[in-house]
């Protein structure tokens, strides 16, 4: 099942992704709210938003409108740097020992179409394709053995990253440089857990203006999502719509030479296999 959140007429509303249209969840069964983060607190095993979204398919509980992301205010992004083999490789480090974690502000997050706008206080904005995990339960201290029972599904996701902040401010300003406005996009739809078997065998690419970026698979990634959902659990307590950003493959900007970063009239597309493709222009600043 794929699960979106569409901008209409009428506000926000969560919807079932069914071929070209989009179910409305809530009109199918009012019992279920009308915000995905709240459906999944509500209904961890997903049976009534399926049951809702094939019934709605069948009544043609249809809606239109445009596709924002899929959990627009999660309680946490929470992103995980250096998870890539290949990509450890090309910066230049040894693979670390243990999940390098870090956040982003909730305003970061931004959907499919949305604009990356550029502040212009950073010169050195990048690129970031990432397989995203979407929590669906409650929970801490959660074993590597339970981890996947608490997560709900995955999506595409963006870690847009100010380098000349992160990387050459004083004290290197690792969240200044993460969490600008728009630098989480996300989308276009959550891929439900049942359709993903195994989250470490899925093609992973970014495209910057149709040319090929970043091409790896999730088999590079150095700690896996059971794994980076118990290590981070043993201090936090997960809440249904929270987010984890788990790391990107080579081909950044920074590591290329010359480096190539991102500036207005550019498009990025992140695309991972069996979960659509997520596109975003780039703006300035105003």
């Amino acid at each position: 099942m794929r699960l979106a959140t569409l901008e209409t007429a009428e506000g926000y509303k969560a919807v079932a992704v069914h071929g070209s249209r989009y179910v409305d969840l809530h009109a199918a069964d009012a019992g279920l709210p009308s915000a995905l983060r709240e459906i999944l607190a509500a209904d961890p095993d997903l049976q009534r938003t399926r049951a809702a979204a094939q019934a709605g398919a069948e009544r043609g509980l249809f809606i239109t409108g445009r596709l924002s992301a899929p959990i627009a205010r999660p309680e946490k992004v929470i992103c995980i740097g250096l998870n890539y083999r290949d990509h450890a490789l090309e910066s230049g480090v040894e693979p670390p020992a243990e999940p390098i974690c870090f956040s982003k502000f909730s305003q970061s997050v931004v959907g499919p179409e949305d604009a990356i706008r550029l502040p212009s206080v950073c010169q050195q904005v990048d690129y970031e394709a990432e397989l995203v995990v979407v929590m669906g339960r409650r929970g801490r201290k959660i074993s590597r053995a339970d981890a996947y029972n608490h997560v709900a599904g995955y999506m595409n996701g963006n870690d847009v990253s100010a380098r000349d902040w992160q990387l050459q401010k004083p004290g290197k300003q690792w969240l200044m440089g993460k969490t600008p406005d728009t630098f989480a996009p996300t989308g276009p739809w959550i891929v439900t857990r049942d359709e993903v078997p195994d989250p470490a065998k899925l093609p992973i690419m970014l495209r910057l203006n149709g040319a090929l970026m970043q091409n790896s698979s999730t088999a590079e990634l150095i700690f896996g999502v059971d794994e980076v959902i118990a290590y981070m659990s043993q201090l936090i307590t997960f809440e249904p719509g929270d987010l984890i950003f788990t790391g990107t493959p080579p081909g950044v900007g920074m590591a290329r030479k010359p480096p190539v970063f991102l500036k207005p009239g550019d498009v990025t597309e992140v695309e991972i296999a069996g979960m659509g493709v997520l596109r975003n222009p780039v703006i300035a600043d105003d």
